[in-house]
């Protein structure tokens, strides 16, 4: 039987988002791995529908439980949160996104009642779309639904820290589909690539793209012009200072960003990662550049190098919880509690412990983590100070162009949230310490 139209890309956004809620899994980067069987037009339109559905989950979830007794399995769940999006969200004419949606519930369950619950459902959230239509023609957008509320434990903390009023702007920031931010191999082309491409150019230096198409179609991509890097992941090693000429150590490297960022300053450039499948991208992305690196596929926990290094960059594994804007299954696959941390919080310590005995005397540790959490940035910060006496923290001269001063609360320090530029679609959040060995 020939499929209907749709059918693939919803069935291969159900299998994203059960990669997410059954496996607790993190979607790939690139997606490809689900959507293999997909074209480039079906692949996209898989995407929207699964972030539209992370991305509102709550509010989807509210819309679709008002008309439920008890909670169906997972699977028919997720197709009504699909339908719904479809409906209250995207504007999908209510006939396709019902009969699609009756169709997965008898791909997946084979029972009539489930798909009677599916069709019933579907037609009162069309009947309610209507009304709201009628009241307000703006209703169907998504900017109507209440963004996701972060997960308690974090949004707690940032309350604490920042007050509900940044809370409040972060969970908006995340509720929109974030632009795409470039690194340029030649900085001073800037002003030609954001003609050629389109782009605005942040005051860091990145150029962002708010419509950008298929990625590997637009100008330089072949030719290695530039790479895909979120603009808050590029600071850290502007925020290291000049290195053309110096030895730096890369750790947790792939795929590969900063590595590229380094050798295109002109250093000479080692890049470690303990992943033989993000190894390969690394390599692949350094080809296309044509930038150079060695690089090593090893533990950093086992792994010694020959010499130290006069600077050594630790981007650490986290909870990446400053990358919700990009990865919004990221709240539903973490225990972000203290309890739920407690062995990233582990490893961080060691990492840094082991990139501190690589830097020469009077060499540079730059340590960051895309996290939102002060147990992986300022109190992770804070004891490897107090177990190392001879660092200490130092701002680089003359520093970054384009960074505000509230984003360096102390000498040494930013602290970047995704509110910040919010008027030009946010950023990613990260912590980022620059530390100098004393002799």
């Amino acid at each position: 039987m020939k499929a209907r139209s749709g059918e693939p890309e919803r069935r291969a956004a159900l299998q994203a988002l059960l990669t997410v809620f059954r496996n607790r899994n993190r979607l790939p980067a690139d997606w490809a791995p689900i959507f293999r069987h997909l074209n480039s037009r079906q692949t996209a339109r898989a995407q929207r529908l699964a972030d539209s559905v992370l991305r509102h989950h709550n509010a989807l979830t509210a819309a679709v439980s008002a008309h439920l007794d008890r909670d169906p399995p997972l699977e028919i769940a997720l197709i009504l949160k699909m339908m719904a999006a479809e409906l209250l969200i995207d504007g999908t004419p209510a006939h396709a996104a019902v009969h699609s949606g009756v169709g997965l519930a008898r791909d997946v369950n084979r029972s009539g009642g489930l798909r009677k619950l599916v069709n019933a459902i579907g037609r009162k959230l069309a009947d309610e779309r209507e009304r709201r239509a009628a009241q307000d023609p703006d209703s169907t957008d998504a900017s109507t639904l209440l963004p996701n509320a972060l997960p308690g434990s974090l949004r707690a903390e940032l309350q604490d820290r920042f007050g509900n009023s940044v809370v409040t702007a972060i969970e908006a920031t995340h509720a929109k589909r974030p632009p795409i931010d470039l690194t340029l191999r030649d900085p001073g082309r800037i002003r030609d690539w954001s003609q050629q491409l389109g782009a605005a150019i942040l005051p860091t230096g990145s150029l962002r793209l708010f419509f950008p198409g298929q990625i590997t179609a637009l100008p330089g991509y072949d030719d290695g012009d530039w790479w895909v890097q979120n603009a808050a992941a590029a600071v850290p090693v502007h925020w290291l200072g000049p290195v053309h000429g110096s030895r730096v150590l890369d750790l947790c490297a792939a795929p590969g960003g900063k590595s590229m960022q380094l050798a295109a300053a002109g250093a000479v450039v080692t890049a470690l990662d303990r992943s033989r499948t993000r190894m390969r991208r690394l390599r692949a992305n350094l080809r296309r550049t044509g930038l150079e690196s060695e690089t090593i596929i090893a533990d950093a926990l086992t792994w010694e190098p020959n010499t130290p290094f006069d600077a050594v960059l630790l981007d650490a594994p986290c909870t990446a919880t400053g990358t919700i804007r990009r990865h919004p299954e990221i709240p539903f696959i973490h225990d972000l509690s203290p309890t739920g941390i407690r062995d990233l919080i582990d490893l961080q310590d060691r990492l840094l412990d082991r990139a501190a005995a690589w830097v020469r005397p009077g060499g540079l540790l730059l340590f960051a983590t895309c996290s939102l959490i002060a147990a992986e940035g300022e109190d992770q910060l804070a004891a490897f100070l107090s177990r190392h006496s001879n660092w200490v923290l130092e701002a680089p001269d003359p520093g970054i162009d384009g960074i505000p001063e509230t984003w360096s609360p102390a000498c040494g320090i930013l602290r970047i949230r995704p509110d910040h530029w919010q008027d030009r679609g946010g950023v990613d959040g990260f912590f980022i310490a620059r530390c100098r060995r004393h002799s």
